[in-house]
């Protein structure tokens, strides 16, 4: 297996814009070990089993959805420009010169063209585009160009990946593969033998778009407990400290009304336990993970939700800290080993 500095990466730079979610599919299980099946249902969530080789033991389910915001074209003009929409909540901000993939039927590399300082409107206040305002420059002749790409190819952005300093790493995707790799680094490298239960990790679809995807493979896996794992906003200058987390803390563990109340309890007592550092935070009304869709599949599962601090998300300069992110292996590698947390939840 990938070290996880190297899976992170590895696993964020997979092509994966909502609803296309299974373009490098083949890649993303090459990538993955230990897992003993992998399914794939209808709408596409892949679902990775880790059995613990009980009879009757309990099914836990762990959700790192695998969607990422991008867009899609909208109409192929003269000389090799694109238009497109966003797919997905995507930073406006940031789009202007953002390298970009446009994956027809070869990869086509492309740039968001933007308005030089030089020509730009003079005086007043510069509104900022909407996608719909911008054009993706290919470079390519328009004939051509149209025997590749349709009106509602995807476009991701480019995989770029840089080191700073303190252990920070930067680069798009990390919403939400970055978690993905985690939970999949610290599934394949347990031994399967001391797990609570069978383990279901689900690489769920659409949740950028509004969530619905992990409905349908929770419904099929029936599990009695699970965890959602997705990154959560970290704290930068100009942020609320009320409604971020720290870095360099730990992941965080959600406290509000639609998290199961004793299994984030013993979660956080695991943590205590363990020594594994975490920070809690607050989500009164809703968490902006999959927690809400996933609490209320049939009779309703049991979930805890946990967040890797992220700076800059929804942008193609993502930044997580790995000491955060190793923090995270061993929340999960605890969830899914805690044998008091599987007779609680079975009963």
């Amino acid at each position: 297996m990938l070290k996880l500095e190297e899976l992170i990466p590895a696993l964020s730079g997979v092509m994966s814009v909502t609803g296309f979610e299974g373009t490098e599919k083949e890649k993303v299980k090459d990538l993955l070990t230990g897992y003993d099946e992998c399914v794939e249902d209808t709408v596409g969530n892949l679902i990775f089993i880790y059995r613990c080789g009980r009879k009757n033991a309990p099914r836990i389910l762990i959700d790192t959805h695998f969607d990422e915001i991008g867009m899609m074209v909208t109409d192929i003009k003269e000389r090799g420009f694109l238009s497109f929409t966003r797919v997905g909540g995507l930073d406006v901000r940031t789009l202007s010169s953002a390298d970009v993939l446009v994956w027809g039927d070869r990869v086509v590399p492309g740039v968001v063209s933007s308005t030089p300082p030089h020509l730009a409107q003079k005086g007043g206040k510069r509104e900022m585009p909407d996608p719909e305002d911008l054009l993706i420059d290919t470079g390519m002749d328009t004939e051509e160009l149209k025997k590749i790409v349709r009106v509602g190819t995807p476009v991701g952005f480019a995989p770029r990946y840089r080191r700073l300093s303190c252990r920070r790493m930067v680069g798009k995707g990390f919403d939400n593969k970055a978690c993905a790799a985690v939970a999949a680094y610290a599934l394949g490298s347990v031994d399967k033998q001391t797990l609570a239960g069978d383990v279901y990790l689900v690489f769920s679809v659409q949740e950028e778009i509004g969530g619905g995807g992990i409905m349908a493979g929770a419904y099929g896996v029936d599990p009695q407990y699970a965890m959602v794992i997705d990154v959560n906003l970290a704290f930068m200058p100009g942020a609320k400290t009320a409604e971020s987390v720290a870095m360099q803390k730990g992941p965080s563990i959600a406290r509000g009304v639609t998290i199961d109340k004793t299994l984030r309890r013993m979660t956080e007592a695991m943590c205590d336990r363990e020594s594994i550092p975490w920070q809690p935070c607050v989500a009164p009304t809703y968490t902006g993970t999959n927690t809400e869709d996933l609490h209320l599949v049939r009779a309703g599962i049991p979930t805890v939700d946990v967040g890797l601090p992220l700076v800059a998300m929804h942008t193609y300069t993502e930044e997580l800290d790995m000491g955060d992110a190793e923090a995270l292996a061993r929340l999960v590698t605890a969830f899914v080993t805690d044998r008091e947390i599987g007779e609680v939840f079975s009963c």
